[in-house]
């Protein structure tokens, strides 16, 4: 889950900034999944063009369309014209464009997205996801948080929050009724209509100021080679600076196991960072922004000797799994567990009249080797099934075993 902020080099992200894209620029979003511990998580990247980088797509879905930003911006300028909402018509035309990843997001829902990258926020901690028929499902539960005291798990599904029913809701609204909106204030009250089978109960929960540790580090030594294990739950500022010390700091002869089980993305510089870690310079990834291809390169003096499993599974996505992709294409890295997520969709923001902001898919990222991640996912080099399990770890320490040690 959700420290300084990584910008993508000006030479990957091109020319000058799009009048209605300034202000967004310094907002600094591009969704891959919600997390309603506050915000969203997925592949965000700032740049100086303002031209963020998302990984978006769930698998077996067709490619989706692209809203026309000139068409999304002239509504929402004419409803504005007319006393109109123009976040309203806005929403209005990317419904309508088939754009699966473009939405309108309010003002204060991209706020309190924009503050979750810094690793704190107001919420109940708990990471929300779109299930079948248009529910809302819990997909992880923080520990220690206000719902995991309450006994909320996993699976359990949100009927409603505060009465209002979140099914067939956009995740990013529901998640914003979760924190409170703009202003969400510790030790507010907020009540869940929940689901668990056929139980149903309401959950009166407190907001509360969480912290979120996106990675933890420990070692392994129950095994040759003794293994440090860096487990990373998303891209969030510093998340890259902090997988480079973990790199650094693993003592001589044992393997890195780099975990992004469950890993829903986050920023892309970050994801581009903690590439760096393990690579000394060249590509990471490239997209294309409308047409035109840029470039996105890990920085030069990266550890290419110590040996590196990466572990995924289904829910690894977007940034994860770009940096996935770029590890197996260099051949840094041999991937192990299940078929990852699938999203690859680049998304640019919009600042509208109101405030709000629309996000429109733009393109699409590859891998080094020219593989596009949307739709198809990253197929791991080791197939295990129920990656998220004990068995999926203990079969990528035995490939580390069989690599060797670092030297």
């Amino acid at each position: 889950m959700p420290g300084p902020c990584l910008f993508v080099p000006p030479a990957a992200s091109g020319g000058g900034t799009p009048r209605r894209t300034r202000r967004a620029a310094a907002l600094t979003l591009v969704f891959a999944s919600v997390l309603a511990t506050g915000a969203a998580a997925g592949s965000w990247g700032d740049t100086p063009s303002g031209r963020h980088q998302a990984t978006a797509r769930i698998p077996s879905r067709p490619v989706a369309a692209a809203a026309d930003a000139d068409a999304v911006e002239a509504a929402a300028v004419a409803a504005e014209q007319d006393g109109k909402s123009a976040s309203a018509a806005a929403r209005d035309v990317v419904s309508r464009s088939g754009d699966r990843w473009g939405a309108v997001y309010s003002a204060s829902e991209y706020e309190g997205f924009r503050r979750h990258l810094d690793g704190a926020y107001v919420g109940v901690g708990v990471a929300a996801r779109r299930a079948s028929g248009g529910q809302i499902a819990v997909d992880r539960v923080q520990p220690g948080s206000p719902a995991a005291r309450a006994g909320i798990r996993s699976g359990d599904r949100i009927r409603t929050v505060d009465g209002t029913s979140a099914t067939g809701r956009p995740v990013t609204e529901v998640v914003s009724w979760l924190r409170g909106g703009r202003d969400g204030i510790p030790g507010s009250r907020v009540v869940l209509g929940l689901q668990r089978g056929e139980r149903r109960w309401s959950q009166t929960l407190r907001r509360a100021r969480l912290a979120t540790e996106p990675v933890t580090v420990d070692r392994l030594t129950d095994r040759e080679p003794d293994t440090t294990r860096v487990k990373v739950e998303s891209f969030t500022r510093g998340t890259g600076e902090r997988v480079r010390e973990a790199v650094r700091e693993a003592p001589r002869g044992d393997g890195i196991l780099l975990d992004l089980r469950g890993n829903s993305g986050g920023l892309v510089t970050e994801a581009v960072t903690a590439a760096s870690a393990f690579l000394d310079g060249g590509l990471v990834a490239t997209y294309d922004d409308r047409g035109e291809q840029r470039v996105l390169e890990a920085t030069p003096g990266g550890d290419t000797r110590t040996p590196v499993v990466v572990l995924v599974d289904s829910g690894t996505m977007s940034a994860a799994e770009l940096l996935t992709g770029a590890l197996q294409d260099r051949g840094r890295a041999v991937v192990v567990g299940s078929r990852t997520f699938g999203k690859g969709s680049v998304q640019m923001p919009s600042e509208l009249p109101d405030g709000s902001v629309a996000e429109l898919t733009v393109g699409h990222y590859k891998t080094p080797s020219g593989r596009s991640v949307d739709g198809a996912g990253i197929v791991p080099d080791l197939r295990v099934d129920g990656a998220n399990g004990g068995g999926a770890e203990r079969r990528a320490r035995t490939v580390l075993s069989g690599l060797g040690g670092g030297s």
